[in-house]
């Protein structure tokens, strides 16, 4: 299982404050719902938890996603936010 928060892929973080992927494929303040779509358009198995807080940000309940993946953790990143920039568009 992989876990995915929403500031890995936000656009407007740093690495420092969590980004996982380049500015290019990120996108600007995505939610566990825009998660959630592009995984079920990716067919993939996942758990959503949206009462946990990104370690980094302990007061902030964002939540998170855990995925059923067999690849690297930042290919599975750099698909989901292409399906949602996709799914935005």
């Amino acid at each position: 299982m992989i876990t995915i928060w929403p500031q890995y892929l936000d656009k407007n973080l740093s690495i420092s404050e969590g980004r996982k992927v380049s500015k290019e494929i990120a996108v600007a303040e995505p939610s566990i719902s825009e998660i959630e779509r592009a995984l079920k358009r990716m067919g993939l198995k996942f758990n959503t938890d949206k009462e946990r807080a990104y370690p980094g940000k302990w007061y902030e309940k964002s939540g998170r996603v855990l995925v059923e993946w067999e690849d690297t953790k930042l290919e599975l990143l750099k698909e989901v936010s292409l399906k949602i920039k996709e799914i935005r568009n």
